[in-house]
């Protein structure tokens, strides 16, 4: 059997979480005989980043397409101006 696993590490610790989930994962597929697709998205602040929007319409396809994501955490005192319908948090 084989998942689609949408991977968003998202900022602050989230990158490093989502690294070790991700060989947790891995090595569970290998000891337990299935297969996992993983994709990386973006959500957050980093997706204010790089798209303008905490969850652009590219994640939100992703997800979609999806059967499991694995969210890291999102916002930090970097994104603390944005306005109240633009923060890492609405992603």
């Amino acid at each position: 059997m084989s998942y689609n696993v949408l991977l968003l590490p998202g900022d602050g610790i989230g990158p490093e979480v989502i690294e070790q989930a991700e060989r947790v994962l891995n090595k569970a597929a290998e000891k337990f005989g299935f297969e996992v697709a993983l994709e990386r998205g973006d959500l957050g602040g980093i997706a204010i980043d790089n798209h303008g929007e905490p969850y652009p319409e590219v994640t939100q396809k992703q997800a979609r397409a999806a059967d499991a994501i694995l969210l890291g955490a999102v916002g930090g005192p970097k994104w603390d101006t944005q306005p109240p319908g633009n923060r890492p948090e609405r992603g």
